[in-house]
């Protein structure tokens, strides 16, 4: 019963909180970043958005990086403050890069979140480096740049060649986001383990948003959440009856576990990048909810 209240988030919400925690819950889900992802029910999905809300657009190579910049400057227009993805392998050369930057300056967007992308066929960039270093160079990019970081590791780059590549990106960098992770223990010891080595980056901590389990989990999959494999492979029996149930997982028990790692001045959390799958109503019924009874209403 203990492991099905934290994945389904079903745990009396803010029973164990001390002060410091509840007070800093409070603050990042007050205004937190949705990640939304160019699919057709988006602008369905983006009407249940808190107006003015910080939205993060995601690329992928099956949308191409028209979709992105298209969807990203439409919010931008309908009063959102957007970060677009910039997928380093789906920009051909610098003239298509100073294109991008073009489109994004015409559209009143000063933020971009940079990735390298899983294009299988890549143009000048292979990486999100590579693509910061150019944009360093052309000198008319965003002035907010965010980057990814990885609490369990990448599914194929090693663990040192990730962590330099983190390092060397700190300097163009504005804050780091913590790619999904459902293991609050993975997330405190990252952050510190970056604190300790002189990472100084701001981070915001990625949690997915409320959505059936089956199709996080299935979402999960496909992007190579590694704790989502090992949580399947040792957990079958648990998850088939979890699923034919009908669950909904809430990033409720998460949330609380990575309280004190949000209120400590040391690990610098500045926000928190709710992953909503689209999901973006039953999430924001979840964030308002869950924030009243932080406040006490």
């Amino acid at each position: 019963m203990a492991l099905l209240r934290r994945l389904v988030g079903r745990a009396e919400p803010g029973s164990d909180l001390a002060a410091p925690a509840r007070e800093a819950l409070t603050e990042v889900l007050a205004n937190p970043t949705f990640e939304l992802i160019p699919l057709k029910n988006v602008h369905d999905q983006a009407a249940f958005l808190p107006a003015g809300a910080k939205v993060s657009v995601t690329a992928s190579p099956a949308k191409g990086i028209e979709a992105t910049l298209d969807l990203s400057a439409a919010l931008e227009a309908n009063g959102f403050r957007v970060i677009p993805h910039l997928s380093a392998r789906m920009i051909r050369d610098r003239a298509h890069l100073a294109d991008v930057l073009a489109r994004l300056r015409a559209s009143g967007i000063d933020r971009a979140f940079v990735v390298g992308g899983d294009a299988e066929d890549p143009g000048q960039f292979l990486d999100g480096l590579s693509l910061l270093r150019a944009m360093a160079e052309l000198g008319d990019g965003p002035s907010d740049i965010g980057v990814p970081c990885y609490p369990q590791g990448h599914a194929v780059i090693p663990q040192p060649a990730l962590l330099q590549a983190l390092r060397d990106k700190a300097a163009f960098a504005s804050y780091m986001t913590t790619q999904l992770c459902f293991d609050p223990v993975a997330i405190r010891a990252f952050i510190a383990a970056r604190r300790a080595e002189g990472i100084a980056l701001p981070v915001k901590i990625g949690i997915p948003g409320v959505a059936e389990v089956p199709k996080l989990l299935s979402i999960s999959a496909r992007i190579g959440v590694k704790d989502t494999g090992r949580f399947l492979s040792k957990n079958v029996r648990f998850v088939s009856e979890l699923v034919t149930s009908g669950g909904i997982y809430r990033p409720t028990g998460l949330l609380e576990k990575l309280g004190p790692v949000i209120a400590d001045p040391a690990a610098n959390v500045i926000d928190l990048h709710v992953y909503t799958f689209n999901q973006v109503e039953s999430t924001e019924t979840w964030r308002a909810g869950y924030l009243a009874t932080l406040r006490g209403e």
